[in-house]
């Protein structure tokens, strides 16, 4: 066997080349008829829809209240983590009660606290459909 040989040069090439139909076969199923599903031709699939306001904001501010009580630090600003500025304020407001709640009381009710004022604040926000002052709240 020479410098710069593959130990075995025909099984190497044999596999890939045996694996290149399954993992063809698992990407094309993967991706499905996706475009064609995009497009709206015929298949009778529905493109998904996007989530209500209120229920992007619980999820959104949701997701960094846990994070924050488990004591993560947030990174940059409201935007970067995916929130609108009264998004944050909600954040801010509900995070304030449930570090007080779990001081009091643990973590277990800081935590029921926390997402019952998530959503009650998300739904208060979004009653309308939409925020209610400014363009970027």
């Amino acid at each position: 066997m020479g410098r710069g040989q593959a130990l075995w040069p025909g099984a190497a090439r044999r596999l890939l080349l045996s694996a290149l139909p399954a993992v063809t076969a698992v990407t094309v199923a993967a991706c499905g008829n996706s475009v064609d599903q995009a497009a709206g031709s015929g298949t009778g699939a529905t493109t998904p829809k996007p989530p209500a306001p209120e229920e992007a904001c619980v999820s959104g501010v949701g997701h960094w209240a846990r994070a924050l009580l488990d004591g993560a630090e947030p990174y940059g600003d409201y935007q970067s983590m995916g929130l609108s500025n009264r998004q944050y304020d909600i954040l801010r407001e509900v995070v304030a009660a449930a570090r007080e709640a779990a001081r009091d009381q643990g973590t277990r009710r800081a935590r029921e606290l926390m997402g019952r004022q998530v959503r009650e604040a998300c739904e208060k926000e979004y009653a309308d459909g939409g925020p209610r002052e400014g363009a970027w709240r």
